[in-house]
C-alpha cells in the first residue's frame, strides 16, 4: 500500500524541516540578542567553523595518506564524513560522490566514520570538561 514509503518520505523530508523550525523558534524566542551577540559567543562560533573545516580536511588528507601506503584504495569522501555531523557529513559526501558516479553509493561507508566523529566528539568533551572543571 506504501504507506512506510510515504511515512519514511515525509518523515526525511517535511517533518524534520518543521521540527527544525519549531526548534528555532523555541530557542529563539527565548535568546535575547544583547546575550548572543557577545565576543565571546562569537569566538566560540568562529572556533566550532574552523574546527570543523579542519577536521574535515583532515580526513580527506589521512584518506589520501592512507592511499599512497595501501593496496587497497579508499575514497577521500570517507574521510571527509569524519565529523560528528550526523547524518548530514556522510550524506553530502553521498551526495559528492554520486555527482561523480552513478555507481557511487557512499552513504553506509560513511556513516562508520560519521558515527566514530560522534564518539571522539563526545570523549574529548569528556575531557575537556575534566581539565577544566579541574580548575
Amino acid at each position: 500500500s506504501g504507506v512506510v514509503e510515504r511515512l519514511s518520505d515525509t518523515v526525511q523530508n517535511g517533518l524534520i524541516n518543521i521540527v527544525t523550525i519549531f526548534l528555532g523558534l523555541s530557542v529563539g524566542a527565548k535568546l535575547v540578542a544583547d546575550k548572543f551577540l557577545q565576543p565571546q559567543t562569537l569566538g566560540i562560533l568562529l572556533l566550532g567553523v574552523i574546527a570543523f573545516g579542519i577536521g574535515t580536511a583532515a580526513g580527506v588528507l589521512m584518506a589520501k595518506l592512507l592511499n599512497l601506503c595501501s593496496k587497497n584504495k579508499i575514497n577521500p569522501l570517507i574521510g571527509s564524513a569524519g565529523v560528528s555531523a550526523v547524518p548530514m557529513a556522510a550524506r553530502v559526501s553521498n551526495k559528492v560522490g554520486l555527482e561523480s558516479d552513478p555507481q557511487n553509493f557512499l552513504l553506509m561507508h560513511a556513516m562508520g566514520p560519521n558515527v566514530a566523529g560522534v564518539i571522539g566528539s563526545a570523549i574529548a568533551a569528556g575531557v575537556m570538561l575534566k581539565y577544566v572543571l579541574a580548575m
